[in-house]
């Protein structure tokens, strides 16, 4: 028998370490090549890794819900193939078969810069992250119990730190000295409402995305003091030329062409007239991104939401947006997804309108500092100015909106972006080819 070993596969440039959450095969059970062997999943995303040979499982070496870094041997298969011996060779990392089917929305889990401390205690990126968020000193958070593997400081052992710490504060020492002048906030302890279940209620545990997307959005407006602004736009050259075009486009490229591609073209244009909007918030550093990124919020199945990212989208013309947004869109809703795809975002599009909304205030999907809705667009009675006089038409109208942190995207500019979109979209050229 020959030893062929099962790394945790790196499934993104910021991800360290997954959590194995379901063995698929048991020891002493055999496999196949490319049957799935395990489930892991991160803050990100969600895979399989599947057996790259035939074998059959000799160790499992984690247990399910233990957290693995990325590298580290997890299972060995014992196979008939001498060939694959590698006792003595550096172990083999398996790509995961991507079947990812996270939120949304680009995470909070990305690397973070941290103060140098001397404990060897090993935190993850989003560990670090919550720390700084809630001002824990690495020495702080080196006194924090550890219910991880070796000990180790997992997300929800912070979170129960930094509630317990709200909700018994301690008393502060007289000074003696004049001391630094610091910034603070007063921390606030919110207390849920009691909630009573009745005879003939269906009580289901929320999903493991479903956890993370309502931690997420409390995350959010946490951080960041949300305003939305509103306007309506005037859709009907677009509406008329993609009338025109939508049968020859499928027929020619074997796909639809739907408004989310025209949508994203314009704020990627309008993004680049107002790099403000295109940005993150850093303490007291405000990041102006390079690149523009945009994250189109999906919705799936099974009533969750994940945000794949075009990336580059101002690189791209029309046709190329197109193809990429059918693209991920497609495989986002069959769990088809690369880790790398839902990464990276600088800014959200949400439209509402699939779902015949008139409009609505979205979430912002940290660490941006905008997010647009779309609403449904829908045929109005419209005065219009004529040299002849104002008359009444029938046009096709969207209400946009837009929600903005206001730490750094204040009315002004939140007004302008809109008001830029709005002239964008309605000079739309009826003649487009595409």
């Amino acid at each position: 028998m020959a030893k062929f070993e099962i790394v945790m596969p790196k499934l993104g440039e910021s991800i360290i370490e997954a959590t194995i959450t379901k063995w698929l095969k048991e020891e002493g059970e055999r496999v196949e090549e490319d049957d799935s062997i395990v489930e892991i999943a991160t803050d990100k995303v969600d895979s399989e890794i599947p057996s790259p040979v035939d074998g059959v499982i000799k160790k499992r070496l984690f247990n399910e819900g233990d957290v693995v870094p990325v590298g580290e041997i997890i299972a060995i298969i014992d196979t008939d193939d001498d060939s694959s011996e590698v006792e003595d060779e550096e172990p083999i990392e398996v790509k995961s078969a991507a079947s990812s089917i996270t939120e949304e929305i680009n995470s909070i889990s990305s690397d973070v810069k941290v103060e140098a401390h001397s404990s060897d205690r090993f935190y993850s990126p989003l560990v670090r992250n919550i720390a700084k968020e809630e001002n824990i000193s690495m020495q702080e958070l080196d006194t924090i119990k550890g219910s991880g593997k070796d000990n180790r400081v997992t997300k929800d052992d912070i979170l129960a730190y930094v509630k317990a710490r709200k909700e018994t504060p301690a008393s502060a020492p007289k000074q003696t000295q004049i001391a630094p002048i610091q910034k603070t906030t007063q921390a606030v302890t919110v207390q849920a409402v009691p909630v009573s279940s009745e005879e003939g209620d269906t009580i289901v545990e929320m999903d493991r995305m479903r956890k993370i997307i309502a931690e997420r959005m409390l995350t959010s407006k946490h951080i960041s003091p949300h305003v939305t602004m509103f306007i309506d736009i005037d859709m009907t050259n677009i509406v008329n030329w993609r009338n025109k075009v939508k049968n020859e486009f499928l027929k020619r490229e074997g796909e639809k062409i739907t408004y989310t591609p025209i949508f994203i073209e314009a704020v990627a244009k309008v993004l680049k007239e107002f790099p403000g909007v295109n940005a993150s918030v850093d303490g007291n550093n405000i990041i102006y991104r390079k690149n523009i990124n945009v994250g189109m919020a999906t919705a799936l199945p099974n009533d969750n939401l994940i945000v794949p990212v075009i990336k580059n989208a101002d690189q791209k013309n029309l046709l190329g947006i197109t193809k990429t947004v059918n693209s991920l869109a497609g495989r986002a809703r069959i769990n088809k997804l690369q880790p790398d795809e839902i990464q990276g975002g600088t800014f959200t599009v949400t439209n509402f309108g699939t779902f015949d909304n008139l409009t609505g205030t979205p979430i912002i999907n940290q660490p941006e500092v905008a997010i647009l809705g779309i609403g449904t667009i829908r045929k109005q009675p419209t005065v219009l100015e004529t040299p002849d006089g104002d008359v009444i038409g029938i046009r096709h109208i969207s209400i946009f909106s837009l929600a903005m942190d206001h730490r750094i995207v204040d009315g002004a500019m939140g007004g302008k972006f809109l008001k830029r979109m709005k002239e964008v979209l309605e000079r739309f050229d009826p003649n487009t080819e595409i």
